[in-house]
């Protein structure tokens, strides 16, 4: 019996270490886009899992909101800052603030991202094109530098991209998008190699997500091709992001950098 006990007591606390791996108890994240869709979710789940949380978007007002809402729910810590990551200055300030009040930084999200429409390729303008580029490439890559050099000066961190199908399979509708994030794929797998080992920096490529945005759409057609182009025959929920970020930015994935995660329900690359 003592020896059943024992095995037992064992697998148990085999059990508390694996749930533990995806702990963020003590850590300080940081999710720009942070105040709706896909950022919002992984703002909760990390505050959830024990992170104070820092809410980043240009709408200070709904990065607020996000904050009290994250405070009474888990208790944890939630700081909202007004920011607009196409702006190098921005960036500086960001990573200041959240130094200033946490001290720390272990998680940067970089999330933050639009893809305005156009009527045609000759009518992209330059200043359309240069705020694509600048929210969706220029940004990620300076806050990660700012971010990672200093998370590499201290305990080390986790920083995560979120770019897009897009990137591979970009549709005429958003061709300059498409750029940006194969960019942010190519900086994915750059940066992962200029702050290791101390910094892992890994992205997640989402496919369609039926967040507030989607509420623009034209959901019945989107159905109709969903379920001929799409494995899995629709779109995503947002909290479906939630697993491979709380991987990424845990410790779970200790020995995963450089990587890119797709979570299409297996859009791209799939025949037609």
């Amino acid at each position: 019996m003592a020896s059943e006990s024992g095995k037992k007591g064992s697998g148990g606390d085999q059990a508390g270490a694996e749930r533990r791996l995806f702990s963020l108890d003590g850590r300080v994240a940081v999710v720009t886009g942070g105040s709706r869709g896909l950022g919002r979710e992984m703002v909760l789940a990390f505050a959830r899992h024990g992170a104070d949380v820092v809410i980043a978007s240009r709408k200070l007002e709904n990065c607020e909101a996000l904050a009290e809402i994250v405070a009474e729910e888990t208790g944890r810590q939630a700081m909202a800052v007004a920011c607009h990551v196409g702006e190098w200055g921005h960036c500086e300030a960001l990573v200041d603030a959240v130094y200033d009040r946490f001290g720390r930084m272990d998680v940067l999200v970089n999330n933050a991202g639009m893809s305005p429409l156009y009527p045609s390729l000759v009518d992209v303008s330059e200043a359309l094109w240069d705020k694509v580029i600048g929210v969706n490439l220029k940004g990620p890559f300076r806050l990660s530098a700012l971010a990672a050099t200093r998370m590499a000066e201290g305990e080390g961190g986790s920083i995560i991209n979120v770019s897009s199908v897009a990137a591979v399979q970009p549709s005429a509708q958003e061709i300059p998008y498409g750029a940006a994030k194969a960019g942010l794929n190519a900086l994915t797998i750059g940066l992962s190699h200029a702050f290791a080992p101390r910094v892992r920096v890994n992205c997640i490529m989402p496919g369609p997500f039926l967040t507030d945005i989607s509420k623009a759409w034209d959901l019945e057609a989107f159905e109709k091709t969903a379920a001929q182009s799409i494995p899995l025959k629709r779109g995503g929920q947002p909290h479906e992001v939630v697993g491979a970020a709380l991987y990424l930015a845990s410790d779970a994935s200790s020995y995963t950098t450089g990587a890119v995660i797709k979570i299409d329900g297996g859009a791209a690359f799939t025949p037609g």
